[in-house]
């Protein structure tokens, strides 16, 4: 059976501590269990202090058998930062504007040249989600038509190209339309005047939503993702870009959404986030799954994010 991890972002000392938690121990250099696998969820860069030892484990346990993984938006967004616009002089498919430059920062700092081509070389092989029968695995929403039009696009292009990143960075692609709902996640615009900020300091004017639940009868409060009650309780519109997931599917993992919760449990019988912020002093979660339709509580696994801080 599998153990899947959330969010890491940089956090190798939380990492490690939860892979020994759950029974893991390092083997010529790769964690192993002598009975499981893990799933990482992805956005293994950005934010922590220890970005290349994150990517170092998780590549070598995917690279011997003893994890798989799917792309993050945080590793989308890495390769595209890194690639040249084909179309634009001297610009990249990702701007490196002084809010992507802040964002992707610690990458930057704290990996070599070499350390970074490795990294990304690795990035380009990782799938957009996993369907293993009994299990889902995808960083932010589970879109089956979105992920089909990811994977059509790398078959025919062999791997995450430069341009298949040119058509996901280019709005009203297809691709990009399906990146940016399975790797970040339906947003629905808020009301005029109305802005959030979010846990990096950034003032938003859209919000992540709870994608998997039909929209009618939920309010600005209650639809966000993470509910954020102090939104209006007018009703949200019909249309908003949910994409229903029903109790009766496989289980689904993701992470993506830093809940704020002091206390992980799923979101739904079959759906559970594994993103708690650890890159915000939150905790590093794992759920430890056996199969079982409806998820339990009791399986979750989490270690407390450090103090030390990039």
């Amino acid at each position: 059976m599998f153990d899947i991890i959330g969010d890491i972002h940089g956090h190798a000392d939380e990492l490690v501590e939860l892979l020994a938690k759950l029974g893991y121990s390092e083997q010529s250099g790769c964690f192993r269990h002598p009975t499981r696998r893990v799933i990482f969820c992805g956005d293994f860069v950005d934010r922590g202090p220890h970005i290349p030892d994150v990517v170092r484990i998780a590549k070598s346990m995917a690279e011997n058998d003893a994890a798989l993984a799917v792309m993050g938006n945080h590793e989308f967004n890495a390769l595209a930062y890194h690639t040249p616009d084909p179309a634009v002089p001297n610009q990249f498919l990702r701007v490196h504007s002084k809010k992507n430059e802040h964002q992707h920062s610690q990458t930057l700092r704290q990996f070599t040249d070499d350390e970074l081509e490795t990294a990304l070389d690795w990035f380009r092989t990782l799938p957009p989600a996993l369907d293993l029968g009994n299990l889902r695995v995808v960083h932010a929403c589970w879109d089956s038509a979105g992920i089909e039009t990811i994977n059509a696009a790398v078959n025919q292009d062999g791997s995450i190209t430069a341009a298949f990143l040119k058509q996901a960075t280019t709005p009203g692609d297809p691709l990009f339309e399906a990146v940016e709902c399975v790797m970040k996640g339906p947003e629905l615009a808020l009301p005029d005047d109305v802005t959030v900020t979010d846990k990096e300091g950034n003032v938003r004017r859209r919000i992540r939503i709870r994608w998997y639940d039909e929209p009618t009868g939920e309010t600005w409060a209650s639809y966000g993702l993470p509910v954020n009650p102090g939104l209006s309780k007018e009703p949200i519109p019909i249309d908003a870009p949910a994409v229903p997931y029903s109790a009766d599917q496989p289980p689904v993992f993701v992470g993506h959404y830093w809940l704020p919760n002091p206390t992980p449990a799923p979101l739904k019988s079959n759906i559970a986030c594994l993103d708690y912020s650890v890159a915000k002093l939150g905790f590093l979660c794992a759920y430890r799954f056996d199969g079982e339709q409806s998820l339990s509580a009791d399986h979750f696994v989490t270690v407390p994010a450090k103090e030390t801080q990039p």
